[in-house]
């Protein structure tokens, strides 16, 4: 998406009063605790271990690090991951 673009949805956001993770197409991110994380408005996969997960977004990836890492859901609209989260990285 164009800087032009991004910035007049930005905008539209802003005007409208709506979500600009929805009109921007950015990720929505949520964590519980160090136990769950839930990201919506994902790309897939890249790489999934005990101890890392990769995930594609729009712009880039989001690294997840942890112990016993697991998928407890995926769908086109959302990743649920469960273990024990030590750290996030985003990568361009």
């Amino acid at each position: 998406m164009g800087r032009r673009l991004r910035a007049l949805r930005s905008e539209l956001a802003d005007f409208f009063e709506l979500p600009k993770d929805i009109l921007l197409d950015l990720p929505r991110i949520t964590l519980q605790g160090n136990l769950r994380l839930v990201i919506e408005n994902h790309r897939g996969l890249i790489q999934y271990e005990s101890g890392q997960i990769r995930v594609c977004l729009e712009k880039g990836e989001l690294v997840i690090l942890g112990d016993d890492l697991s998928i407890a859901l995926i769908s086109q609209e959302e990743i649920i991951i469960e273990g024990r989260l030590r750290g996030l990285e985003f990568r361009d």
